[in-house]
Parts: C-alpha cells; sequence; structure tokens
C-alpha cells in the first residue's frame, strides 16, 4: 500500500493511491501484490478519484499508473471465480451489470476535461491495457509488456480496447493484436504507436509528471472544449467539428484567460 497522504478532499480509499505535484494528479492502482488486477472496490475507487480530480480546480492533469512492478494485469481473478460459480439463470444479467461498472470506469478516464497520460511501469494486460488506452497519451517503460489477453480466455475486449486500439495503430493492426493476444514490447509498442513515448523504468515518473505539465499549461476551458471536440473527430463531419469548434470558441470568448491574454497583448503590443 502507498503510505503517502492524499490531497485534502480525495475520497478514501484501500487500492487507489492519490498525490498532487504543481496541479498533477498522480492516481495509483494499488494492490501490487496482483499486479493491480481490478476488484470491484478497485473500480468504485478509481471511479471517486478521476471525478474528484476532474472536478477540483487545483488539479490540471493526471497521470495514471500503477504500484510495484506492473501497471494492471486486468480483471481480478475473483470475479472470474464470481462469474463461474453463479447460477446459470443469473450469469448473463450479472454480466451485464458488472460490464456497466467496467465502462463507467473507462469513461471517467475517457471523458476528464483535463489531459490524462497513462504511465505504463510494468506489464498492462487485457483490462489493463484497455485502461491505460482510455487516457490521453501513453508513456511506457522500457521493457513493459503490454497484451490485448482477452482472447486467451475467451472474451472480447470489453474495457474500450476495440475502440481505442484501431484508433492507434490501424484495423488490420488492431484485428491482428486481438486475435493473436500476443505480447508487445514496450519498444515494438513505440513503433506501433501503441504507446508515444518510452522512458526509462527509473524516471518513468518523471517523465510523465513533466510532460502533463507542459500539456496543462493552456487555459482549463480552451484544453476541455479542445479534448471534447477531439474525441469525436472520426465519428463526425466536417460540418459536425466546425460547428462544435463555433460553439466552443464562443465560450472561450467569455473566459477570463483569454480576456487577460488579450489584454496583456495589446498593452505589449501598445495597441
Amino acid at each position: 500500500m502507498n503510505d503517502q497522504s492524499p490531497p485534502s478532499g480525495t475520497p478514501s480509499a484501500d487500492f487507489v493511491a492519490v498525490s498532487l505535484t504543481n496541479g498533477i494528479a498522480t492516481i495509483t492502482l494499488d494492490r501490487p501484490e496482483v499486479r493491480n488486477a481490478i476488484n470491484d472496490q478497485m473500480r468504485a475507487e478509481l471511479i471517486a478519484a478521476f471525478e474528484w480530480a476532474d472536478a477540483d480546480p487545483e488539479v490540471r492533469g493526471v497521470i495514471l499508473t500503477g504500484a510495484g512492478k506492473g501497471f494492471c494485469s486486468g480483471g481480478d481473478i475473483g470475479g472470474m471465480r464470481d462469474r463461474l460459480e453463479a447460477p446459470a439463470g443469473k450469469v448473463a444479467f450479472n454480466g451485464w451489470q458488472r460490464q456497466k461498472r467496467t465502462h463507467r470506469g473507462i469513461a471517467v478516464i475517457h471523458g476528464m476535461s483535463k489531459p490524462v497520460i497513462s504511465a505504463v511501469n510494468g506489464a498492462a494486460f487485457g483490462l489493463g491495457l484497455d485502461m491505460a488506452l482510455a487516457g490521453d497519451f501513453i508513456i511506457a517503460a522500457s521493457g513493459a509488456k503490454l497484451c490485448m489477453s482477452f482472447i486467451k480466455r475467451g472474451l472480447v475486449s470489453d474495457g474500450g480496447g476495440m475502440y481505442f486500439l484501431p484508433r492507434r495503430v490501424g484495423l488490420p493492426k488492431a484485428k491482428e493484436l486481438i486475435l493473436t493476444g500476443r505480447v508487445v514490447e514496450a519498444e515494438e509498442a513505440l513503433g506501433l504507436g501503441l504507446v508515444d513515448r518510452l522512458a526509462e523504468p527509473d524516471a518513468l515518473q518523471a517523465a510523465a509528471q513533466a510532460w502533463a505539465e507542459e500539456l496543462s499549461h493552456g487555459a482549463p476551458a480552451a484544453i476541455a472544449l479542445t479534448k471534447s471536440i477531439l474525441d469525436r473527430t472520426f465519428e463526425s463531419s466536417d460540418d459536425e467539428i466546425f460547428a462544435l469548434g463555433r460553439e466552443a470558441q464562443a465560450i472561450c470568448y467569455t473566459t477570463a484567460e483569454h480576456r487577460e491574454s488579450v489584454e496583456d497583448f495589446l498593452k505589449k503590443s501598445g495597441k
């Protein structure tokens, strides 16, 4: 467990640790004894941590990482065992309810109004890789392993991987990675576009912190509106994006950050 005191206002948690440095919240999956496998309690704590980070004005960006040697090994084996032991007549509905919780956990990451960097410090398998893909950017430690391992359990990627992965690596490569379930080393992942940057393991957190600070310097409203539009780009027409852009720009015109920036520019230019 991480013994660092969390920032004030963060929800209490046993399996998720939160820290705040220079406006960047680091949310750490904290079950290292099981390579940070996700159970129901961790999922609920993760959702609460991201909701806090999105709402707190002191937070300008988020790093998602894992405690110990791994990022996240996927779903907890206990949940799989419970599924096998459930009465046949309840398996499907229980699964539907579990999937709703899973998708809520992915949605709070993907829907953050602030930049999110997944700092993959070790193995990211199955749902763990899906969760990493839900962030805006991925920086991986050299030597980290990534795997869409669902097929090995007779399952489909259920945490957004079938949505996020083709957008990163293209449809044919996404199909290959999902259908084979093969392990991808960090160096290959960088070449595929599966991750965006690499760092040495002992420099990963510092590199993610510096990158998150760089990404979060802009006006919060402009960052949030830009993210919300860019995330719809592939599903929208140019006219739809133009319309969203007009609406977003009209909002930005009213912000204090825009007014102060323009006033400073006019003073410096003498106009």
